[in-house]
């Protein structure tokens, strides 16, 4: 077995950015009203490349507005320290300035960004992940300028629809280089939804490599950290490829004409990161969700396996409510559930603290690691997630919405931003994670997480419960604010319109990071000090701990009998949860006869049923 050095495990939790997403589309034909859905989970809050500013990373959410540039004007091309390779001996460049331009264009349109852009005015919708690639280029201004997510920026700056984005983003690649990791970008506009993916191949080359291919209609697709793309057809219009890749896959030595089609992932990626099922449980999981028709198995027979589809018909039409719980999932109820087991305590906190193999290193073909923990699609390293909507029967600005989730999805609230909003809460951008603030929405969210995890199987029913009433209460509004904006488009004009947007937006976003506050205040009483406290009937329990939890934890060398050295002589002690009376001086016999029958392989009885009959009754 092949180990890495404890000082190269050190270096890989350094420099290493955590970025693990989980994307998704669900196309019109998918969804019970014809609505396009696509969505991310930005898993990049955690260590990232030395000298990054760890305070803000990855939790703010801004608007950039539309603008009009003049002729001969320049658009600036930033460094993104977060591109890291994963491989330690290729250090990434830690210079933050900015770095390149490349020329404007005379128009950009509105758009929402976080780490990467995602929703603009004119409904261009988009997600990320970030892949292993066999080949991860440092970045250099003369040859390799771009990482997706400035390329995700630009997208959204300059095309109105999916394919459009996939072939700028193919352009800019060609002529201007990429560096970093591999990477999926996921677009989508009302009715259409493409997927292009894109690496580096030589440490000091120009350009890089790129293949894309369009999700068919009434199916859904989902990538999370493994390149999804496979055999590649020259004669198919549904894919698109860099001119070069042939050629460079042929000197590389990474495929032959002789091999047939080229498969893009087996060419330019070693397939998961850390650890087998990384990526590839989470693709399982949310098409066995969509489509537990196709009984898949939550096991493959490798990296590269064909047994989960690039894209597959969901057995239903999937509404809204739905697609919004996609990413609440730790496995429950699987065979990776996060809520069982002694690692989850004894309330079932489905979130782990990260071993030296959880944390997106990259797994050599063949190594065999010690272990690590099922990575979930709701990662305690979130800083957020978003699932934008594009409804193709209403004009953009009314009909594209991004439903965002600040902090872990399986207990944050997802609140609506219409695309013809012009600007967002100030606790969409405030804070940072150094100091908690009242004024951030990620610390309303993150507040809740951290602290349920102290009895989690008990508050997620209170937040389930607020989940429910907050985003029901978002759905069934929706259509009102809906008629008020069409309204006043028809009668008033556009700016009125977005005018109207714009504060429905702002107004309600912060409302619902408000109640969320208050929410978690009230957790905060009511479960405080290991109580359960109902303050409405006041009345205050203390439940304990389940049985189970009792019995792994030696609760039953507790004070049962004054014969301790005795009792302890007894192996495999059982709690039963039960509480009997026998003859003073009688009690050890007992107790011994009833660990008998059980080790004998009898059904578990309770403390009591045993005892009774021991005795005959």
């Amino acid at each position: 077995m092949r180990l890495l050095p404890a000082a190269l495990i050190v270096a890989l939790l350094l420099i290493t950015p955590a970025l693990a997403c989980t994307t998704f589309i669900i196309t019109p034909g998918a969804s019970d009203d014809g609505s396009m859905y696509v969505a991310h989970s930005n898993d990049g809050y955690g260590p990232c490349v030395l000298g990054h500013n760890l305070t803000d990373d990855d939790m703010k959410i801004v608007h950039v507005q539309a603008a009009d540039h003049p002729l001969g004007a320049k658009r600036i091309v930033r460094f993104d320290p977060n591109s890291g390779s994963d491989d330690p001996v290729d250090k990434v460049s830690t210079d933050h300035r900015n770095t390149s331009e490349i020329d404007e264009v005379p128009h950009t349109y509105g758009y929402l960004t976080g780490s990467y852009g995602f929703m603009n005015e004119v409904g261009l919708m988009s997600a990320e992940c970030t892949d292993y690639s066999k080949v991860q280029p440092e970045w250099d201004p003369e040859k390799r300028i771009f990482y997706s997510s400035e390329l995700s920026n630009i997208a959204m700056e300059r095309c109105r629809t999916a394919r459009e984005a996939v072939e700028l983003i193919g352009d800019l690649i060609d002529e201007h280089g990429l560096y970093g990791t591999g990477e999926t970008l996921l677009f989508a506009d009302p009715k259409e939804a493409w997927v292009i993916e894109m690496c580096g191949y030589d440490m000091n080359g120009t350009g890089g490599l790129w293949a894309a291919q369009r999700v068919p209609d009434g199916h859904v697709f989902v990538a999370a950290n493994t390149f999804r793309i496979r055999e590649l057809d020259p004669a198919r219009d549904d894919q698109l490829h860099s001119a070069n890749l042939y050629t460079v896959a042929e000197q590389k030595g990474w495929w032959r004409p002789s091999d047939g089609k080229l498969d893009w992932l087996k060419t330019v990626s070693n397939g998961e990161y850390s650890h087998p099922y990384y990526s590839l449980s989470r693709v399982w999981r949310l098409y066995d969700r969509m489509a537990p028709s196709l009984q898949l198995s939550p096991y493959v027979e490798g990296t590269y396996t064909i047994a989960y589809p690039f894209s597959t018909p969901p057995d239903h039409p999937l509404n809204a409510t739905t697609v919004l719980s996609l990413y609440r999932d730790h496995y429950e109820g699987t065979v990776f559930d996060l809520t069982s087991g002694t690692a989850a305590g004894p309330y079932g906190d489905p979130y782990r603290n990260g071993g030296p193999f959880d944390n997106h290193g990259a797994l050599v073909p063949g190594e065999i690691r010690p272990g690590a923990w099922p990575r979930p699609i709701s990662a305690l390293f979130c800083a957020y997630s978003h699932i934008c909507q594009g409804r193709s029967w209403l004009p953009a600005d009314v009909g594209s919405v991004a439903w965002i989730g600040f902090a872990v999805p399986g207990e944050t609230a997802y609140l609506p931003v219409y695309a013809g909003a012009t600007a967002l809460p100030a606790s969409f951008s405030a804070g940072n994670r150094s100091e908690v603030s009242r004024d951030s929405a990620w610390w309303a969210f993150n507040t809740v997480t951290n602290w349920a995890r102290l009895r989690y199987s008990s508050m997620i029913v209170d937040i389930q419960a607020e989940q429910l009433a907050i985003e029901g209460a978002e759905l069934s509004s929706r259509s009102v604010v809906d008629a008020e904006a069409l309204r006043l488009l028809n009668t008033s004009g556009e700016a009125a319109a977005r005018a109207y947007l714009t504060n429905w937006t702002v107004a309600n976003a912060q409302t619902n990071v408000d109640r969320w506050w208050r929410f978690s205040d009230r957790l905060v009483a009511r479960y405080a000090n290991g109580m359960v406290n109902d303050f409405g009937n006041g009345t205050t329990a203390n439940p304990g701990y389940p049985a189970a939890w009792y019995d792994k934890n030696a609760y039953q060398y507790g004070p049962r009998v004054y014969d301790m050295d005795g009792l302890g002589r007894i192996s495999d002690l059982a709690y039963v949860n039960a509480t009997v009376t026998v003859d003073p001086g009688d009690e050890l016999r007992v107790i011994r006869e009833t660990q008998r029958r059980i080790g004998e392989g009898a059904a578990h009885p309770t403390f009591l049923a045993g005892l009774l009959g021991l005795l005959g009754l």
